[in-house]
C-alpha cells in the first residue's frame, strides 16, 4: 500500500467483489490501521472486520467505525464487527505464539515437498504508483538477497526458512530457494527433520572472499587498467 496504493486497492476491491461468487474467502491484515492503508473503498467492500488492541481511539474508528478497540486487554481480546449486528461483539480469540506457529508450519512442510509454478511470477508487473516496477521472486531477487541470507545464517550459526523469513522479511518460497542454494554451495548441511540445518561455514569471507577479489579485478579493467603479459626486452634478448 505504501509503494503502490492505487494498484493494490484496485486489486483488493476487485477480488472482494468477485470473491463471493467464486467461493474465495478474502482475509486482509495490517499492523498499520490508518486511512492510507484501510481506505474507504476497501472498507466498503470488506464489511466484516476485526479489531485487536490499538493505541489510539482514532485507530479503532478507522477499523470498525467506532471507539472501543483502544480499551481491549490484548492477548486475543478483540472486537468483531459485521453488518448483521448493530454494534461490535467482543470475543476472546485463541492466542497463538510465534513459536507455536513456527512449529505448525515446520510440521506441515515436512509432509510434502512444495511445488512452485515459476511461470506465475516470471514476468515483471508494471505499477503506476511510487514503485516503477516490482520484479518477480525469481533468480534476480534471489541474487540480491543472497549475501544477506548467507550473512544471517553464518552469524546465527543455524539455517532455516523461518529464520530467513523473519530476518529478511521475505516469503517462504524465496527463503526456501535460498536455503536450497546454500545447500548446493556447501554452506549448510542437509535437512534433519524439524531441526535447523547445520552451518558448515564459519566465516563469511570463505564464501565471498574470491568473489570480491574478482569484482575488484573487473573494476580495475573497466577503469582502463592495462595488464601487460608480454616479457621484458631483457627476457626477449
Amino acid at each position: 500500500m505504501m509503494m503502490a496504493a492505487r494498484d493494490v486497492e484496485a486489486l483488493v476491491v476487485r477480488i472482494a467483489q468477485k470473491a463471493r461468487a467464486a467461493g474465495i474467502h478474502l482475509v486482509i491484515a495490517t499492523q498499520r490501521p490508518s486511512v492510507d492503508v484501510i481506505t474507504g473503498l476497501i472498507k466498503a467492500n470488506v464489511p466484516g472486520r476485526i479489531a485487536f488492541t490499538v493505541v489510539q481511539q482514532v485507530d479503532s474508528r478507522t477499523i470498525i467505525d467506532q471507539a472501543g478497540a483502544e480499551k481491549l486487554l490484548g492477548s486475543g481480546d478483540m472486537l468483531f464487527s459485521i453488518p448483521e449486528f448493530n454494534k461490535p461483539i467482543r470475543i476472546q480469540a485463541a492466542l497463538t505464539t510465534d513459536t507455536e506457529t513456527t512449529k505448525v508450519c515446520d510440521f506441515l512442510r515436512q509432509q510434502r515437498q512444495p511445488t512452485y509454478d515459476d511461470e506465475v511470477v516470471s514476468q515483471p508487473v508494471q505499477l503506476t504508483g511510487k514503485a516503477a516496477t516490482v520484479m518477480s521472486s525469481g533468480s534476480g531477487e534471489d541474487d540480491a538477497a543472497w549475501k544477506d541470507a548467507v550473512e544471517v545464517v553464518v552469524t546465527n550459526g543455524k539455517a532455516s526458512t523461518s529464520l530467513l523469513q523473519r530476518k529478511l522479511r521475505i516469503g517462504y518460497g524465496r527463503a526456501s530457494r535460498l536455503i536450497d542454494m546454500m545447500e548446493e554451495q556447501g554452506i549448510i548441511g542437509p535437512a534433519d527433520g524439524a531441526k535447523p540445518r547445520q552451518v558448515l561455514v564459519r566465516d563469511i569471507e570463505q564464501v565471498f572472499g574470491g568473489e570480491e577479489e574478482a569484482e575488484a579485478v573487473a573494476a580495475g579493467k573497466a577503469e582502463g587498467d592495462v595488464y601487460d603479459d608480454m616479457p621484458d626486452d631483457e627476457e626477449i634478448k
